[in-house]
Formats: structure tokens, sequence, C-alpha cells
């Protein structure tokens, strides 16, 4: 089985080293840059599967690294990394496209715990989980990773995309914050739900007609969210 393949980028050598050494006890094949522009020197030749990407870098920040990755429509999983604790630069980072975040200083095999949880959940599905969904004018088609809206191909980002399939999968069901970060981040932990939140308004911006008044994706106040085709908003926040 070929080695997943994962970007390092981190312009301190201390924490490259340590991540480095635990990515290739575990067996995957690594490789580190320590500025945001040289992401974009190595990617075409080393083509990663993921990328764990510092926010405060030389050059080029990780925001702006994950920014112009996704105008690319590089959709390359991306876990970010940062020191500060202000949630409002976390959430800069899922706003430009990251799919999670870790503050420092982390534990390795966390790290590796989420790497780990994003390989399943972008791995090839059963044969049984490949049938074509449909939600309103929403189709969904799991084998290849693909969405449309009106037969209009949708750009979503793996988690987008995962948090999509898993809503649903669940139609018509409440499901709460810590519901779907166990079901679409495989968070066994309590998990930030903040994470829940940015992408499920990612989602709304790209299929829904009126993302502040959405008809498939609601949030049913202090519980968490239900995909329907209903357009009934009584249980709206």
């Amino acid at each position: 089985m070929t080695k997943k393949k994962i970007l390092v980028v981190d312009d301190e050598p201390s924490i490259s080293m340590l991540i480095d050494f635990n990515l290739k006890l575990v067996g995957y094949e690594v490789m580190c840059v320590f500025d945001g522009e040289a992401v974009f020197e190595v990617i075409p030749q080393f083509r990663p599967d993921l990328i764990v990407l510092d926010l405060m870098l030389p050059k080029a920040n990780g925001i702006e690294v994950c920014k112009r990755l996704r105008e690319q429509n590089n959709l390359v999983p991306i876990i970010m990394l940062t020191a500060l604790q202000d949630l409002s630069d976390k959430i800069a980072g899922l706003d430009n496209g990251a799919d999670d975040y870790m503050t420092k200083p982390f534990s390795p095999q966390e790290l590796i715990s989420r790497i780990q949880a994003i390989f399943r959940r972008t791995s090839a599905l059963p044969a049984a989980e490949m049938e074509t969904l449909h939600i309103g004018p929403i189709r969904i088609q799991p084998d290849q990773r693909e969405v449309t809206l009106h037969d209009t191909p949708i750009e979503l980002t793996p988690k987008e995309f995962e948090l999509l399939l898993f809503l649903c999968k669940h139609r018509g069901k409440v499901l709460s914050r810590q519901q779907l970060l166990h079901g679409v981040w495989d968070y066994h932990f309590i998990g930030d739900t903040r994470i829940v939140d940015v992408h499920i308004s990612h989602l709304r911006d790209k299929i829904e007609k009126n993302a502040r008044n959405p008809e498939y994706i609601v949030t049913i106040r202090n519980v968490g969210y239900k995909l329907t085709e209903s357009v009934a908003k009584e249980s709206l926040a």
C-alpha cells in the first residue's frame, strides 16, 4: 500500500522535527518546509495527501496559504496549528479552508489521531454507501465525492462534503454539535463545537438560496442542526 504523504509547514525546527519523527514512526511519508511560499513550490512534485500548517509563518502566513490553495481548487485536507488562544484566529483559519485546528502545545499522539480520523473519513466508501443521495435539488454522489445543486456542480472542501453527506444520511433527525463532531470529525472526546458551526455556515453559503434563512440545514435552538426538505422555520434560531 502506498504511504500517505503529509506536508508539514512550521518555521520552528523543534516542532517540525517532533512532528516529522512521530509521523514517520507510524508509517507516513513526510516533507517539512519552513515558510508559506515553499508550500506552493513543493506541492506539484510532492502531492501531499494532507497538510499540517502553522498559522504564524514567514513570507505567507497559514491563513494566506489556506486561502490561496482553496482559490486554486486544491482541496487537500489541512490541519492548522496555532499558538494563539484567540478564538477569532482559529475561526479565520476555518473560514479560509482549514478542516481542523490544534492549539500549541499539543500531543503528537493527538495530532496523529486527528490525521488518522481525516484519512478514515476520506477513504473509499463501502459499496453499500455509494448510492446517489438526493435532498430537494441537491444530489450527492458519494463514490465520486461530487455534489450538484440544480445539476450545477458545487465545489466543497473534503470536510464540507463529509458534513453534508452525514447530514443527508441522517436527514430529518436533529443532530447535536457533539454528534456531528463524532460522526464527521471522528472525535472521541469533547471537542470545540465551533468547528461545526463554521462548516455549517460554509455549507449554507453554497447550497442555500438565502444562508440567513436556510431551507435545508436548519438550526434547532440550543440543540444542533437538522437537514430537511421542509421549508418550515418554526425551530430556527
